[in-house]
């Protein structure tokens, strides 16, 4: 659901009649889309005139049906105008490319909803799951109206004359921004000037932010677009509160206990790993404690991730420890590839069309001077841009998918906290991170571990993470950068002398985790995983709604729980206040209440059965007075 102070007060999906088929007015209602937001009121009907989209805004505005409703419109009008017999009604008219799997699963469910009314009449396929190559010919082979994919899954299929693209009307490119800088840049530069798309379509580029990525896809696929920017409030910055505590190694550890076990932060929380090794030691630290969490991996299968993003967003658990491996493999934001970057751009996009100033200039208010139909002219047989440079990256190395990705593109709803344990390698990641909360008009913080330098290295067992050494270079250049955007990470500072305390049971519990555990750990945790991914697979196609039907916080327990540690004695507990933007437990800080002491006041001539219990209660055949129940006003 869109932002509620996002949404367009003057306008109704209703307005919108004479242009939108009437089924897609009742699937909307039924979704609760009463009224569109700002970019969908704007872009619905500049698309529907044949106009380019390059849409501008910020996760949670709507960007998902700014671009499926008038895909799915045009694709009816354009079968209403052909027989049932005709050879032409069925043909692949829509292509949506998204960076990531998980993001495919969302706009696939979206459409779900969308064409409830209208299933009988277009045909919509996700090609981005973990499905088959026979399942994946065998779904084409239909020729589906819409075809959901990523940009390698596209290619290899238009490769293989599997997928035709010659009829098609409209092509999307979802979370732009991401697309060139999780691969995909050889690929999407092959599916342009590979011959594969027809001369003439319409182009949508949607986009968070604008970024030299964008500017380099707006050369390809856009000819005279409408560019929609939907500025963010300035009051969109102070909802998120940033903070930072420079730490050693095993402080984090450390503190991750103390924030988590006495509820120093309230709600749902995601914690960010570099590496998957350390996804699953932060796992079993926390389960000595008894504190559940899931792990969230490129080792997992696609239907285990969806599902595991889906309870998280229903509130059926509140950890999440995502393992981001672009924010470790991806470039530092050092000087020298910066400058190597710059001219990457500049090679790349000089052989594309040069704009002019009118299209620069060009916002939703100005005429088009496009032909009739609204569509460019695309030729094919345009020279192919040479080869660029190849941007230097870090790759992990193991069998993970590479098109996984959490930081972006992946809807997670009320996040209260994004827990930087291990800090990113660019600040670029680190802006994509913590967008996973404050969102949606609501509030929510940041807490980043940044690891010194002199600090690093001095655990053989936790430390050494090769990412962690840069951190101060790393966190100075996020620094900068989020002050140019009006946010100041503040420095919070933890009185160590009162974590101190919690220090003997950290290290008891870290010791515990090894690294055998760890390995044992990770084989449980996928072939549980694999099991409950079929499971799943047979199960959502019965129970397309039923979404609990498994869980996957479940302990892994490979090593010896200790039952003391579960619970914090109450001498532990530290006077500290919470951290500043959550809401503290107040159980966890304030004086419990009715307790009752093990000693009572001395009383004279104490001896057995004579408390306070024994004046109430009576003499047993003595007076004949009604004998009561001690237990009663014990503690009175």
């Amino acid at each position: 659901m869109a932002s509620p102070h996002l949404v367009d007060l003057k306008t109704s999906f209703s307005s919108f009649s004479h242009l939108l088929d009437a089924r897609l007015l009742r699937a909307l209602a039924d979704m609760g889309f009463a009224r569109p937001t700002l970019v969908q009121a704007k872009a619905i009907p500049l698309a529907l005139e044949g106009r380019d989209i390059l849409a501008r805004a910020r996760t949670g505005s709507g960007k998902t049906a700014a671009y499926c409703v008038p895909v799915v419109q045009k694709i009816l009008s354009a079968k209403s105008d052909l027989d049932e017999e005709d050879q032409r009604r069925q043909a692949t008219r829509a292509l949506i490319l998204v960076p990531t799997r998980e993001l495919s699963e969302q706009v696939f469910t979206y459409m779900r909803g969308l064409l409830a009314y209208c299933d009988k009449d277009i045909i919509y396929s996700n090609l981005a799951t973990g499905t088959t190559t026979h399942l994946q010919r065998t779904l084409l082979s239909d020729q589906p109206d819409i075809v959901i994919a990523t940009p390698s899954r596209a290619l290899a299929l238009l490769q293989s004359k599997v997928l035709s693209l010659s009829s098609l009307d409209s092509l999307v490119i979802d979370e732009a921004d991401l697309i060139l800088s999780y691969g995909h840049d050889d690929d999407i530069r092959s599916i342009f000037s590979g011959g594969f798309l027809p001369k003439v379509y319409q182009s949508f580029l949607m986009s968070a932010t604008m970024t030299e990525d964008v500017e380099i896809l707006k050369g390809l696929a856009l000819r005279n677009p409408a560019i929609l920017k939907l500025e963010e409030d300035e009051d969109e910055a102070a909802n998120l509160s940033q903070y930072a505590v420079r730490c050693s190694e095993v402080d984090k550890f450390l503190l991750t206990y103390v924030i988590l076990k006495i509820k120093l932060i309230k709600g749902k929380c995601i914690l960010f790993v570099n590496d998957v090794d350390r996804s699953y030691r932060l796992k079993l630290f926390l389960e000595q404690f008894s504190i559940k969490s899931c792990v969230l991996n490129s080792e997992l299968p696609l239907n285990s991730r969806y599902h595991v993003v889906q309870e998280f967003n229903k509130g059926v658990y509140d950890y999440i420890i995502a393992t981001d491996e672009s924010g470790a493999r991806a470039e530092y934001d050092t000087e020298e590839e910066a400058e190597e970057e710059e001219e990457v751009v500049e090679e790349f996009t000089s052989t594309q069309r040069v704009p002019t100033d009118a299209d620069q200039l060009l916002d939703t208010e100005q005429s088009s001077a496009t032909n009739d139909t609204g569509k460019r002219k695309r030729s094919n047989n345009s020279p192919a841009p040479p080869a660029r440079k190849t941007r230097k990256r870090k790759h992990r190395k193991g069998g993970g998918d590479k098109e996984y990705g959490v930081t972006r593109g992946v809807d997670f709803v009320d996040v209260a906290c994004v827990l930087n344990f291990d800090l990113p390698t660019s600040s670029r990641s680190y802006t994509h991170r913590v967008g996973r909360t404050a969102r949606a008009g609501r509030t929510g913080m940041s807490l980043s571990f940044v690891v010194p330098q002199d600090k690093w290295g001095k655990n053989k067992v936790v430390g050494c993470l090769p990412s962690a050494e840069q951190d101060e270079v790393v966190f100075s250049k996020i620094e900068k950068e989020q002050g140019a955007r009006g946010s100041k990470i503040k420095e919070y500072q933890f009185d160590m002398k009162q974590v101190e305390a919690f220090r003997y049971r950290m290290e008891d519990a870290l010791r515990s985790v090894t690294r055998t555990a760890i390995k044992e750990a990770r084989v449980k945790e996928l072939k549980t995983e694999i099991l409950n991914s079929e499971k799943l697979k047979a199960h959502f196609e019965d129970n397309p709604l039923d979404l609990e039907y498994l869980r996957h916080d479940k302990p892994l327990h490979p090593t010896r729980i200790q039952p003391h540690m579960k619970h914090v004695p109450k001498y532990l507990l530290p006077r500290i206040a919470p951290v500043p933007g959550s809401e503290a437990e107040p159980s966890a800080l304030s004086k419990p209440k009715g307790f009752v002491p093990f000693k009572k006041n001395p009383v004279r001539g104490t001896g057995r059965g004579r408390g306070r219990g024994w004046r109430g209660a009576g003499v047993s055949g003595r007076g004949g007075k009604k004998r009561s129940n001690p237990l009663q006003k014990f503690g009175h």
